[in-house]
C-alpha cells in the first residue's frame, strides 16, 4: 500500500501477550523510569491489510515481546490507509501512540513528539541516514519500495503482438496504442473512495523520468523558492500523465475503484498493464492470477533505467513515551526479528534494507522478478526518489501529498491541464507553509 510502508505477515505464536485494541498511547507507567529496565505498558499504532493481517501482527508483537521482558503492547490499528491523519488525531488529543510503523515521522518530529535515533541504533540498517530531519532519523529505514513499477499480463502482450515490455517511454505510447486496437485497456488505475492516492503512481513514475532523474534535488530546490510546479520540469511530466488519459490509455471510470478493487481489476483482465508499488509482486505470487505476471520499470525517453523509491517505513517512538528506552529497545527487537523479515517478504513483498539480510529460499517468480530488477537499478545508479512518497527534510509539506492525488484525478478526467495542476500543487504547497 502506498506510503506503506511497512509490511510483514504471519507465523507460530512465540509468547503469549495481553493485546488491547481500544486505549491510545502514553498511558502506561513504568517502574523502571528511562532506563529502559522496567515493566512498562507501551501503545503501539499499526494497520491491516489483505497482506498483513491481524495474526501477523499479533505474532510479530509476540516475538518481539519475548525479547525484551517487561513489555506489554497495547496494539492500535488504524482504521483507514491514513495512517499518519488517524496519529495526528491522537495526537491533537495528547494520546499519540508509543511506538508507530509506517507513519511518516513528518511534522511530528518538528514538534518535538518523537525521540530520535542513534547512530548506534542504525548500525544494522543499509541507508541509516535515510530521510533525515533536522540531521535526526526519527524513523527506521528498514525497507525498500520501489513505487512504482510496472506489473503487465504477458497473455495481454502476446494477444496484441507485443513481444517484449517497453524499453523507452515511445515504445509504451506504441504497445498502448496495440492493445487499445485489441480492445485491450492498457493502464489499469485506481483511487476512488479513501484510496484516492492510488491515482498517484503514473505521476510517479513520470515525474522519476522527467524530473528528478535530471534534477535528483529538483525537490528541495522547490523548497527554496528556487522551483516550482508550474516548471517545464514538472509539467513536463503532468503532461505526460493527462495525453495517457485523453488517448484513452487510462481508464478514467478506474477512479471510482478503490485500492482493493483495482488490484482485481488489474486480477480479473481488466487492463494489461498494473502501475504499482513492489508489494504486489507479494500478492501475484501468493494468488496467481489466470495468467503470466511481468514486470518492467516506467521508460524514460532514452530508454534508461529509473526507477523511483523509498526507504523507510519502519519504527518511530514518541518522546513523551512512559518509558523512552525500552520502546526503541521493542521497536529495534520488532523491525530485527527475522522471522518477521521473512514474513514481510513473503505476504508484502519487502525489499529488506538490512545489512547481510538474505530473503527466504523459493520466493515466487514475480517477487524475484521484481528484486532483480531493483538490483539492477541499483548497479546503474538508477534510484532516485518517489514524488509524494518522500519523508523528511526533502518533501512534500504534511497534507500535499494528499491534494496531489486528489489533482491527479482532475488532470486524468480532463478537469485540469498540466499547466493547471502544477499551479493547483504550488498554491497547495503556499498554503501548507503559512
Amino acid at each position: 500500500m502506498r506510503r506503506k510502508l511497512m509490511p510483514l505477515a504471519a507465523s507460530g505464536l512465540v509468547a503469549a501477550i495481553l493485546l488491547s485494541g481500544c486505549a491510545a498511547g502514553g498511558s502506561g507507567k513504568a517502574s523502571g523510569g528511562g532506563g529502559g529496565k522496567g515493566k512498562v505498558t507501551l501503545t503501539f499504532l499499526t494497520f491491516e491489510t489483505p497482506n498483513l493481517t491481524a495474526k501477523y501482527w499479533d505474532d510479530a508483537i509476540a516475538r518481539a515481546s519475548a525479547k525484551v521482558p517487561g513489555v506489554t503492547i497495547k496494539k492500535l490499528v488504524a482504521p483507514s490507509v491514513d495512517r499518519v491523519g488517524y496519529a495526528k488525531q491522537l495526537a491533537a488529543s495528547g494520546q499519540l501512540p508509543d511506538i508507530m510503523i509506517g507513519v511518516s515521522p513528518n511534522g511530528f518530529a518538528q514538534a518535538g513528539q518523537l525521540a530520535s535515533w542513534s547512530d548506534g541504533q542504525l548500525s544494522d540498517f543499509v541507508s541509516p541516514h535515510s530521510n533525515p530531519i533536522g540531521g535526526k532519523i526519527y524513523q527506521l529505514p528498514y525497507d525498500t519500495q520501489p513505487t512504482p513499477l510496472v506489473y503487465y499480463n504477458k497473455s495481454d502482450f502476446t494477444a496484441a503482438g507485443i513481444a517484449a515490455p517497453p524499453k523507452t517511454y515511445q515504445d509504451l505510447l506504441d504497445d498502448c496504442a496495440k492493445l487499445k486496437t485489441k480492445g485491450i485497456n492498457p493502464l489499469v488505475v485506481g483511487g476512488g473512495g479513501k484510496d484516492t492516492w492510488a491515482d498517484m503512481y503514473p505521476l510517479i513514475g513520470a515525474v522519476a523520468t522527467d524530473t528528478y532523474r535530471p534534477e535528483p534535488d529538483w525537490l528541495a530546490q522547490k523548497a527554496k523558492g528556487k522551483a516550482k510546479f508550474t516548471d517545464p520540469a514538472f509539467t513536463k511530466a503532468a503532461q505526460k500523465v493527462s495525453d495517457l488519459a485523453k488517448k484513452g490509455y487510462i481508464d478514467r471510470a478506474g477512479l471510482s475503484r478503490s485500492y482493493a478493487d483495482d488490484e482485481q481489476a488489474f486480477r480479473a483482465n481488466k487492463g494489461a498493464m498494473y502501475p504499482m508499488g513492489s508489494w504486489f509482486a507479494a500478492s501475484a505470487d501468493a494468488k496467481k492470477p489466470p495468467f503470466d505476471v511481468g514486470v518492467f520499470a516506467w521508460p524514460s525517453d532514452d530508454g534508461s533505467l529509473v526507477m523511483p523509491s523509498y526507504t523507510g517505513g519502519g519504527m518511530s517512538v514518541s518522546s513523551k513515551a512512559p518509558d523512552v528506552a525500552l520502546a526503541q529497545k521493542w521497536a529495534l527487537a520488532f523491525m530485527l526479528d527475522k522471522t518477521s523479515l521473512d514474513a514481510s517478504v513473503k505476504t508484502d513483498g519487502s525489499i529488506i534494507a538490512l545489512k547481510d539480510y538474505t530473503p527466504p529460499a523459493g520466493m515466487g517468480p514475480v517477487y524475484t522478478a521484481t528484486l532483480d530488477l531493483y538490483q539492477q537499478a541499483v548497479k546503474q545508479h538508477a534510484i532516485v526518489d518517489a514524488f509524494s512518497v518522500e519523508s523528511g527534510d526533502d518533501s512534500l509539506p504534511a497534507g500535499v501529498a494528499d491534494k496531489a492525488a486528489a489533482g491527479v484525478a482532475d488532470l486524468i478526467n480532463g478537469k485540469k491541464t498540466a499547466q493547471e495542476f502544477g499551479a493547483f500543487l504550488d498554491s497547495e504547497w503556499a498554503k501548507a507553509d503559512e
